[in-house]
């Protein structure tokens, strides 16, 4: 700015001293010689413009390559100057540190310029710093870099004012949970029925009624049958002509074919009596769904007397939407919540994905398996039920806001360090919870772009567009 200045003034004099020989060779007026004007230049005050903005850095008040992103002063006491987001902001060439810049000095460190290149992407080059007709400074190529690569230089004050953020590439757990509506079931392999495979009447019902509790092996009814009266017989005439340690042969069959228990065929054995009516027992622990016989009926062959179902594991039976089924898999985990028990949580996996999409709802049914020991869930409750998405083990995933997804293709912003960025197209994976799974393009440790992307990849479209159309420039 003072070399400007002083320039400036020097004109300013010439120009005077000219008009001056004009006035003094037509009017003969006499006026100062050039020393006297020089003293007069000197003497003024030159004051730098002000720079408006908000203050991006400070550099040192020499104007040496130092810089600092708080107030700061020299070791003399002196306070760097601040520099506004209007000023010229160019780390690659200061005139105040030298007029002509070392092949070693860049912003870089050691790394060495090449030469410079156009700043609008012509072909043209200098191998010294210089500017373009609009008084744009040429942009230095260092050493490593690629001509034909995408890598995107962006000063530090761009940086700064653009608002450049990265982040590292880390492994986590990626996923959203599904959210939806479900229902409790009875397990389907726990239910079972006390029928008779004859025509009976229903001699005694025990104690017992629908949402009791029984034990197997405990006594629900009692039956007398003619068919299983005459078998009875049968059995009990082979094994009188068999002698004591007879089977029974095809009577024992007969019986078994008819469902009586084998407690009572064993007691039919050692009395060697055929009782009038037949005990049949509960098969199972659980509660009693259903009681279909009263004293004094006639029971069909076939009829279900009793329905008892083990509710110490039931079925949630929910409905996710068609367009979820991609992300949920067999043995994820998944959490209940049941309206009537706030509060409280059940835990599960997925057991089943059933094969139908409903045709109306177009919603496929998940069947998660839960423990239920204490019977609190009972059958036809509704279920909040939340299905875990993600990977069991963590992935490389970075921030969803890194990812520019243009519909065709996924792209992150790589910092390469020292201001150089680099775009890097990239296969995507599972989404949720503010992070994207990144299955192809980086690996763990990278660092990426999270904020102000869209101005690098733009920058990058940018350049290489000019190259496209413009010839291959020339290292000079």
């Amino acid at each position: 700015m003072k070399r400007i200045a002083l320039t400036g003034l020097a004109l300013a004099a010439i120009m005077v001293a000219g008009v001056g020989g004009y006035w003094v060779g037509i009017r003969g007026i006499p006026m100062p010689g050039l020393r006297e004007m020089f003293d007069f230049a000197s003497n003024l005050t030159i004051t730098e413009p002000i720079g408006t903005g908000a203050v991006i850095y400070y550099q040192d008040p020499d104007g040496k390559p130092v810089y600092s992103a708080t107030p700061r002063q020299t070791d003399n006491g002196r306070a760097f100057r601040p520099i506004h987001a209007s000023e010229d902001v160019n780390f690659e060439d200061n005139p105040a540190v030298s007029a002509k810049p070392t092949e070693t000095s860049s912003p870089a460190g050691s790394r060495r310029v090449l030469y410079y290149r156009n700043p609008m992407g012509l072909a043209d080059t200098s191998p010294t710093p210089k500017k373009d007709s609009m008084g744009m400074d040429y942009i230095p190529v260092y050493e490593g870099e690629s001509d034909d690569g995408p890598v995107v230089t962006v000063s530090l004050g761009k940086r700064q004012r653009s608002g450049v953020r990265t982040e590292r590439v880390e492994r986590r757990s990626v996923g959203r949970p599904i959210r939806v509506p479900g229902t409790v079931q009875l397990d389907e392999r726990r239910i079972s029925v006390v029928t008779t495979r004859s025509d009976a009447f229903v001699e005694e019902v025990a104690n017992v009624t629908t949402g009791d509790w029984v034990s197997k092996g405990q006594a629900l009814v009692r039956l007398y049958s003619p068919d299983l009266t005459a078998a009875g017989a049968q059995f009990l005439t082979d094994l009188n002509s068999a002698g004591r340690s007879g089977t029974g042969g095809g009577a024992r069959q007969r019986l078994e074919n008819l469902g009586v228990p084998p407690e009572a065929i064993t007691e039919i054995e050692h009395s060697r009596k055929v009782p009038l009516s037949m005990t049949w027992r509960a098969p199972r622990d659980g509660v009693v769904l259903e009681r279909n016989v009263v004293d004094g009926m006639r029971a069909e062959a076939g009829a279900v007397l009793f329905r008892i179902a083990d509710i110490s594991g039931v079925w949630v039976l929910a409905d996710v939407p068609e367009y979820e089924l991609g992300v949920v898999r067999p043995g994820a985990v998944v959490t209940i919540r049941v309206r009537s028990l706030p509060g409280q949580r059940f835990a599960g996996p997925v057991s089943l994905i059933y094969p139908q999409v409903g045709e109306t709802t177009r919603t496929t049914r998940v069947r998660i398996e839960i423990a239920n020991p204490d019977g609190k869930l009972l059958p036809n409750m509704y279920a909040d039920v939340e299905i875990g998405t993600g990977p069991v083990t963590p992935v490389i995933a970075v921030p969803d806001d890194a990812v520019i997804d243009t519909g065709t293709r996924q792209v992150l912003i790589l910092d390469r360090g020292e201001g150089r960025f680099e775009p890097r197209e990239v296969k995507v994976g599972l989404r949720g919870e503010g992070f994207t799974e990144i299955r192809e393009g980086v690996a763990e440790g990278d660092r990426v772009v999270v904020a102000a992307n869209f101005l690098i990849d733009a920058e990058s479209n940018l350049k290489a567009a000019l190259r496209g159309l413009t010839p291959p420039e020339v290292q000079p």
